[in-house]
């Protein structure tokens, strides 16, 4: 059964911390107890959950390279979750973990001693497939690969799940791709139609049913340091990442 899920796409602009932030909260709002790892030296997840990320005692930073215990970093939200955050001290990260043991297992170790107080665990990738993904797709059971249907979605997915079949064979061996998220879809988009078609025929169930359109509150909420769930909860965004949180519980029900 998946407990840690990471959300990964090497582009950009696809809804990545968007998905990790609303799947956190979706999923705390069925009573689970969830922990959101910002693992992007941007911040942003941490930012969107209401966090300022400049005034931060402790960070991933410090877990990772500075011996720091991940129960002395973790935040509880406002969404109803807990919070593991990071800032741009984390850029630094990529360079000096090439320099110790482990480098690739760093986040695994990290998590274990905290992992059993959770039911789920939501990690935010960075959009890029670099030491710091490395560390979270080694860290998961499943990959959440959010993407919009456009023209060059599919050859970055395929370079994305020929580095996840990698890591499955050398580092992770249940490592597998829990869902692709179709993200920001238009329906009256022909070529978003297409492409969609084209992800199923391909992948087949690993394409979610959940849809997340194109929706403005979705896009707001992250100023407002809110989840869609806490910042508009009748928003068809939000009530989109519910129905993510549900469709994932279901599968592993069923798996």
């Amino acid at each position: 059964m998946d407990k840690i899920f990471a959300v990964a796409n090497q582009k950009g602009g696809v809804g990545k911390t968007t998905t990790s932030v609303n799947l956190a909260a979706s999923l705390a709002a069925t009573r689970r107890r969830v922990l959101l790892v910002d693992l992007d030296p941007q911040g942003n997840a941490s930012t969107g959950s209401g966090v300022s990320k400049n005034e931060l005692e402790h960070t991933i930073y410090d877990v990772l390279l500075g011996g720091v215990p991940a129960a002395d970093t973790v935040i509880a939200v406002e969404g109803g979750y807990d919070l593991l955050p990071a800032n741009g001290d984390l850029t630094a990260a990529e360079v000096e973990l090439l320099d110790v043991a482990e480098k690739e297992q760093r986040l695994r170790l990290a998590l274990a001693p905290v992992a059993g107080r959770y039911d789920a665990i939501v990690i935010d990738c960075a959009p890029s497939l670099s030491m710091l993904t490395l560390n979270g797709l080694v860290a998961a059971d499943g990959v959440i690969i959010p993407m919009q249907c456009e023209y060059y979605a599919l050859e970055g997915l395929a370079a994305l799940t020929r580095t996840i079949e990698r890591v499955a064979e050398t580092a992770n061996p249940g490592l597998h791709i829990a869902g692709i998220l179709r993200t920001m879809f238009d329906p009256r988009n022909t070529l978003a139609n297409d492409v969609s078609r084209e992800l199923i025929s391909h992948f087949g169930d690993q394409v979610l049913n959940t849809i997340v359109p194109r929706n403005v509150r979705l896009a707001e909420a992250p100023a407002h340091g809110l989840p869609a769930l806490q910042y508009d909860k009748h928003s068809r965004g939000a009530m989109a990442y519910l129905a993510l949180a549900s469709e994932l519980l279901r599968r592993q029900k069923r798996g």
